[in-house]
């Protein structure tokens, strides 16, 4: 008996907390700094990953002008920029770039953006499938569940991950930006994605994106704060 009220307080207690976790936790990671009309309203790039759905929307507003915060993300990539986030975690301990880069800003649709590896060296991660300057950047990336990419027109195999990353510029009164980083994502077998998506890429994402958000904000404002001195000087 004692055992069985073990077993029992235990299931008990796993259930509460993945109620907590459900109803109050996962939200607010996946839509940290988000409003609700962010979260639910309209993102670009629904087209772009067929029966994909929204994933994680998160949200920063930065005191600086969209076009002082579309170069920062032109030079997204392992090979460029970086990732402006941790860097020992993903991008093989390189440095995130700490100023815009001239040489780094040229970027097109169909351009790929590589990630860096400690492993593998430097490989291609995502590919622009949108871009429209200083308001939209669209990263989409397919791949089995090994990580192989999939040839692109081709039918999906029964397991194979999708998503389609974006960053979308808003220009706010005040000269400043409202940065949303948001997508779409398909996962099969739906069953093994439902339960990543649930348990696993919520704290993996708010980790890293966070973070990105944050040092966005903190690199554009010092960026940008420099230049109006140097011009009023």
């Amino acid at each position: 008996m004692t055992s069985a009220r073990k077993l029992a307080g235990s299931a008990a207690t796993a259930g509460m907390a993945a109620l907590v976790y459900g109803r109050w936790v996962r939200p607010r990671l996946l839509h940290w700094g988000a409003t609700d009309d962010e979260v639910d309203g309209p993102y670009p790039g629904a087209d772009l990953v067929a029966d994909g759905h929204r994933g994680a929307t998160m949200a920063v507003t930065i005191d600086a002008p969209p076009d002082h915060v579309w170069p920062w993300l032109v030079q997204l990539g392992g090979d460029r920029g970086g990732w402006y986030s941790w860097d020992h975690l993903d991008n093989a301990g390189h440095p995130s770039a700490q100023r815009v880069h001239p040489e780094w800003q040229d970027l097109a649709t169909g351009d790929h953006v590589k990630y860096r590896t400690r492993r593998h060296g430097i490989v291609d991660a995502w590919q622009v499938a949108a871009l429209e300057p200083n308001r939209f950047l669209g990263l989409h990336a397919s791949s089995d569940l090994r990580g192989r990419p999939l040839a692109p027109g081709r039918a999906r195999p029964s397991a194979y991950t999708e998503g389609l990353w974006g960053f979308r510029l808003s220009e706010l009164p005040g000269g400043r930006t409202r940065l949303v980083i948001g997508g779409y994502e398909a996962f099969r077998p739906r069953w093994l994605g439902r339960m990543i998506s649930f348990w696993i890429f919520p704290p993996l994402v708010w980790v890293m994106q966070a973070r990105m958000l944050s040092v966005l904000k903190r690199n554009v404002e010092r960026a940008s704060g420099a230049n109006a001195g140097v011009v009023s000087g």
